[in-house]
């Protein structure tokens, strides 16, 4: 494990940072400044970091677990991994000797680690089953799902009759009537245990003020919506996979019913989203055999990250299993059956007419999916007047890059990364464009997130 360890980047370590402040704060620990007695053995890292206290914070990683990399720091953080373990992290994996091989680890470390493992040993992993709760109540469990049938019924009953009204009044009422009516709106489809639903009319008010053509824009959502809830109402006439397409728009819980596929499974990229109530992180994976690209979904409450946290650029030796739906790519992980191991390959790209072609036929499956999964080979990232798009070295096409990827400073990391020659990009590719997660230079570079 310390071999494999030693192939880790500055870039992988961050990538497990729970938060921006997190990142930027771990970094200026990355050097071997604040840190004494640090070491490293059998998949463990450890050692003490200066803080303002008279007293050093205890900081230990154990990265042999299959489930993913664990921290334990004696600061009063409630973030994991803190900026002390990524600082810890980028200090090791600088490999400058800092942070030496050592036959065993302190007390402090070594009692923690015993204590972990010993917890965790003959325990069934994580998203692989063996709950202690015992089985459900079929009967009680149909009766539930019964119950909140009849409330998004009713739900998806009120707002065709909103969209109705609104579009017998006009779209000029939306202009007037601000957030007000959308939030409305989208908390009685709350009331209806409708989530999906309640998302996308809270996104509809911020379309009047999203510009010129915003009248044109409004309606294609409303006729999403309109959409949605046709499907929701008629879900008896519609084949198997889409009507579970459908309770997936609508935000209805379907447990991951597909046959387990191992492979080893390459990190694409992970990022998390926010709002007031959860936070939730987005994790690709792509297939070496299998040749799929999977997604993971975690949430963590307000202000907390995530517990899942893997590596950008590294493999896993695991499970997945597919959730139900015509044109998902949703999994849940399964058993892992080794820690997280540098990879031997990257995932193969197409071109960017090619990428544009698999979103517009995954539309055909799903009519609300907002992008596709997409690596690109041999791409510029090209300025186009105030704009930007990826362009393929190899033929006369592009992809613009939407909105937020321009906002991002991984624009400009890819832009470096690039210095005019082509790259290989892993992104999402949508109706708004192409935004890059993570990339990779002409040759054998590491990867780079640019999320």
């Amino acid at each position: 494990m310390t071999e494999q360890g030693a192939h880790w980047t500055a870039e992988q370590v961050l990538s497990l940072a729970p938060d921006a402040a997190s990142r930027t704060a771990g970094g200026k620990l990355g050097t071997a400044g604040p840190w004494s007695e640090a070491g490293s053995g059998e998949g463990t890292v450890w050692g003490l970091c200066k803080g303002s206290g008279s007293r050093p914070y205890q900081t230990v990683v154990d990265l042999a677990d299959a489930a993913g990399p664990a921290y334990r720091c004696s600061c009063p953080s409630r973030k994991f991994p803190c900026k002390h373990a990524l600082g810890l992290l980028l200090l090791w994996a600088g490999g400058d000797g800092s942070v030496p091989a050592r036959a065993e680890p302190p007390d402090w470390a070594g009692q923690w680690l015993a204590n972990r493992r010993e917890r965790t040993e003959g325990k069934p992993p994580r998203g692989a089953g063996g709950s202690g709760a015992g089985p459900a109540d079929p009967v009680a469990a149909r009766r539930r799902a019964e119950r909140r049938a009849e409330r998004v019924t009713a739900g998806a009953t009120e707002l065709e009759q909103r969209l109705a009204d609104l579009l017998r009044g006009g779209l000029a009422a939306a202009e007037q009537a601000g957030y007000g009516l959308w939030d409305e709106t989208a908390a009685r489809m709350v009331d209806a245990q409708a989530p999906g639903l309640a998302a996308r009319v809270r996104e509809l008010g911020a379309i009047p003020a999203s510009g010129a053509g915003w009248p044109a824009r409004l309606l294609e959502e409303c006729a999403l919506l309109h959409l949605l809830n046709e499907g929701w109402l008629r879900r008896d006439r519609l084949p198997d996979t889409l009507a579970a397409t459908v309770r997936a728009r609508l935000g209805l819980p379907a447990p991951a019913d597909g046959t387990p596929v191992r492979d080893h499974w390459l990190v694409l990229a992970q990022y998390d989203t926010a709002d007031p109530k959860v936070t939730t992180r987005r994790t690709w994976l792509h297939g070496a055999a299998s040749g799929r690209t999977r997604l993971l979904l975690s949430y963590g409450a307000a202000g907390r990250a995530p517990e899942l946290s893997l590596p950008v650029g590294l493999v896993l030796d695991a499970e997945l299993s597919a959730h139900p739906g015509a044109g998902q790519s949703r999994s849940s992980l399964g058993e892992r059956f080794a820690p997280p191991a540098p990879a031997a390959f990257r995932p193969p790209g197409t071109s960017t007419a090619e990428a544009a072609a698999r979103y517009g036929e995954a539309l055909c499956e799903d009519p609300w999916l907002e992008s596709v999964p997409v690596t690109l080979d041999r791409v510029i990232p090209v300025p186009d007047g105030d704009l930007w798009q990826l362009a393929d070295a190899d033929a006369d096409c592009a992809l613009p890059l939407t909105r937020a990827a321009r906002s991002r400073p991984g624009l400009w990391r890819l832009v470096a990364l690039s210095g005019g020659a082509p790259v290989k990009v892993f992104g999402e590719c949508g109706h708004h464009g192409f935004t890059p997660l993570t990339a990779w230079p002409e040759g054998t570079g590491e990867a780079v997130p640019l999320c």
